[in-house]
């Protein structure tokens, strides 16, 4: 294991930056030649190859997104594409993959192995933290901690107007961000994904806050909510109860910006250089998580076979904490 490609995949996530430059560092010190490859899997399928040394990922720690771009690639799907993708890792003689992604990106790289041989380890990069087999993906907490610091600022103006807010933070198909985000922003309400949460339901709580004097609510919505967005729930809210003001923030693409926190940088950091040992060591069709953090190896069939749902102590917190 000479040479050794890194790419990010799909959505960029604060952090990747800190892994990739946590993946040349370890494989220079392993003695290892560290390949960029740009634009995820269409740069891969385009021989978009780049050598990286120290000085490529110097002052890249504290940026959000990634140096490398990424991209979804659709022509990567296809055996024929995968086809081309390896063509070009053989052509430049690369030994081995380290992709920063999330579930999609892990998928990619199972068929890239079962169809070339080509061994690689996956590094769970998503804000949305939806990855069975690690407590956290890098960006999550920075995601999180970006959602907080909105929905302090959008209280302040809901206490001063007798406001009912309703913030819409990302999570398609998981409420870790919105469940998390709620319990720090001290939220009325959270509906994610995971749980159904009906419309009367939701009035018959906020009119409960009303009869407790309650000057503003702030409702926190995934945008994967199976009640719909929180544009739609507002409008429906609306036309039940007009006790408050109400009023909708998207906070949208914004968690995915800035600098990563101090934790998603050190949980980048230690998964690259896993990453770079592991792929010494050997291993291959894994990702690299971490539970009670220790880092842990999990194989593709181990846990993309299962979904990752949000605890339900942290459903019943919320419940508690919203009175």
């Amino acid at each position: 294991m000479k040479r050794i490609g890194v790419f990010t995949s799909g959505g960029d996530a604060p952090g990747m930056n800190a892994a990739i430059r946590a993946v040349v560092r370890a494989g220079i010190y392993y003695d290892k030649e560290i390949i960029g490859i740009y634009r995820g899997y269409e740069g891969m399928i385009e021989g978009d190859f780049v050598p990286m040394d120290v000085r490529s990922v110097s002052n890249i720690l504290q940026r959000g997104g990634t140096i490398l771009k990424s991209a979804r690639s659709t022509e990567f799907k296809t055996p024929e594409g995968r086809a081309k993708a390896y063509e070009q890792l053989k052509k430049h003689n690369i030994d081995g993959l380290i992709g920063i992604g999330g579930d999609g990106s892990f998928t990619g790289m199972h068929h890239l192995y079962k169809e070339h041989g080509i061994p690689y380890v996956c590094l769970p990069g998503t804000i949305d933290n939806d990855i069975p087999g690690t407590d956290y993906t890098i960006g999550f907490d920075t995601a999180t901690n970006t959602a907080v610091e909105a929905i302090d600022k959008i209280r302040d103006t809901a206490l001063s107007h007798n406001r009912l807010f309703f913030i819409e933070v990302m999570g398609r198909d998981s409420g870790y961000i919105a469940i998390n985000a709620g319990i720090a922003g001290g939220a009325v309400s959270v509906i994610i994904p995971e749980e159904q949460t009906s419309i009367d339901e939701l009035v018959k709580k906020l009119n409960e806050g009303g009869k407790h004097n309650k000057s503003s609510s702030l409702v926190i919505v995934a945008e994967g909510g199976k009640s719909g967005s929180a544009m739609e729930i507002a409008q429906k809210v609306k036309e039940k109860s007009s006790y408050f003001d109400t009023k909708v923030t998207i906070l949208g693409h914004l968690q995915r910006g800035g600098a990563p926190t101090y934790f998603d940088r050190v949980l980048a950091s230690k998964m690259g250089v896993a990453a770079v040992e592991s792929l010494d060591e050997g291993k291959t069709d894994v990702m690299i998580g971490i539970v009670n953090n220790k880092m842990v190896y999990n194989k593709f069939e181990e846990i993309m076979t299962q979904p990752k749902y949000v605890h339900k102590d942290d459903l019943r917190i919320a419940k508690i904490l919203s009175i």
